[in-house]
């Protein structure tokens, strides 16, 4: 059942998150998100959102995270991991798509940030930009 964007503050207002515990409740959160194949456009924003406030967390904790995002941080990942654009194909499902994402000429989407997370073992909230 799909819920509107008020619906959604108001079942989970996103808040700065200030501890562990704030941490936990709102990374469950997004990953209840990412378990759905389908967000709609009030879901994905929503997603958006807090995978924002996570980052910041993240990132005022002194974890050792990247402050890059999107494109530039799965051409990172790739040369990190050494994969090449075909290992990517699975999660893409062309070599073109992985090379317009790099690229910066098409955006990742839910579904790619979901895989990619788990692929890199990272959170996806690390490729959402914080401006």
């Amino acid at each position: 059942m799909s819920r509107t964007y008020l619906e959604l503050i108001q079942s989970f207002p996103p808040r700065p998150i200030r501890s562990p515990e704030d941490f936990g409740a709102t990374q469950a959160v997004v990953n209840n998100f990412l378990d759905q194949e389908l967000l709609t456009a009030d879901e994905e924003d929503y997603l958006e959102v807090l995978g924002t406030l996570i980052y910041e967390y993240e990132q005022q904790q002194g974890d050792i995270i990247p402050d890059i995002h999107g494109a530039e941080l799965l051409q990172t990942l790739i040369e990190e991991y050494e994969l090449k654009q075909k290992d990517l194909v699975p999660i893409f499902k062309t070599e073109s798509i992985v090379s317009a994402v790099l690229n910066g000429k098409r955006q990742l989407t839910v579904r790619h940030i979901q895989e990619l997370a788990t692929l890199f073992h990272v959170s996806p909230a690390v490729f959402f930009p914080t401006d």
